[in-house]
C-alpha cells in the first residue's frame, strides 16, 4: 500500500482527496500547513505528496524546496495558481507533476500512479553527517560515538529544519513560525535556548560551534 501525503488548508478538498485516496487503497497522511508536512514529510516518509502552494504559513515552493534537500518523493503540485511562470517555478522548484484547480479526479490519479512508477520513487533512508554524528533522518535517530543521542522533539524538529538546507541561511522568524507557530516570531530567545542544547548534544566544542552556525540577528545554518 503506497502513503501518500495531501498537504492542502481547505478542509472539504482535504477530506474529498482522503476519500478518493482511500478507496482506491492508498494509505493517507494529511497535513494543513507548511510546518506541520515537512514534520510528517521527515518523519513517516510518504512514497508521494499531494501539495497545495497557497498555505496559511509556508509557501509551497519552499516546502518543495526542503524535501528536495534530502528526498527524491515523487511531489505533485495541486494549485490554483495557473500561469506558466507558477507551472515553471514549481517544476524548477524539483515538483514531479502540477495539476491546476478544479481539477478532475481521474485525471490526479493517473499522474499519480504515473509518478509511483518511475524508477526511484521508492524512498532510501537518508543520513546525514554532523561531526562525529550520524542522523537518520526517516528513522528519527541521532547515533554519536558514545551511542545513541536523545533529542527532545523540538530539538529535532529544528534540527531537521537546519539540515533540510546545507551551507543555506535560514531565517530565525521561519524557524519559529514552522516550529512554535506565527505568534512566536518574535520569541527569538527561544532558539537561543535550543540551539545551546543542540550543539551540547553534537558539537565537539559547543562554544565554538562548526556545524550549527548562528548568523546574527538573522538566523542560523548548517555546515556539512
Amino acid at each position: 500500500m503506497n502513503h501518500i501525503l495531501v498537504v492542502d488548508d481547505e478542509p472539504q478538498l482535504l477530506r474529498a482527496l482522503r476519500i478518493n485516496l482511500h478507496a482506491r487503497d492508498y494509505d493517507v497522511l494529511t497535513a494543513a500547513t507548511g510546518a506541520e508536512a515537512l514534520e510528517s514529510a521527515g518523519r513517516l516518509i510518504p512514497d508521494a505528496v499531494l501539495l497545495d502552494l497557497g498555505l496559511p504559513d509556508l509557501d509551497g515552493m519552499d516546502i518543495i524546496r526542503g524535501l528536495r534537500a534530502w528526498s527524491a518523493m515523487p511531489i505533485i503540485v495541486l494549485s490554483g495558481r495557473s500561469t506558466t511562470t507558477d507551472k515553471v517555478d514549481a517544476l524548477d522548484a524539483g515538483a514531479d507533476d502540477y495539476l491546476t484547480k478544479p481539477f478532475v479526479m481521474d485525471e490526479l490519479f493517473a499522474r499519480l500512479r504515473a509518478v509511483l512508477r518511475r524508477p526511484g520513487s521508492e524512498e532510501i533512508a537518508t543520513t546525514v553527517t554532523v561531526g562525529e554524528h550520524i542522523i537518520d533522518i526517516p528513522a528519527g535517530t541521532v547515533t554519536g560515538p558514545r551511542g545513541a543521542v536523545r533529542l527532545t522533539p523540538t530539538e529535532w524538529k529544528i534540527l531537521v529544519l537546519l539540515l533540510s538546507a546545507p551551507g543555506r541561511l535560514v531565517p530565525g522568524r521561519q524557524i519559529l513560525r514552522e516550529v512554535w507557530g506565527p505568534e512566536a516570531e518574535s520569541h527569538g530567545n527561544y532558539l537561543r535556548v535550543y540551539l545551546a542544547g543542540l550543539r551540547r548534544k553534537l558539537e565537539p566544542n559547543p562554544t565554538r560551534p562548526r556545524h550549527l552556525i548562528t548568523e546574527p540577528g538573522i538566523g542560523y545554518r548548517f555546515e556539512p
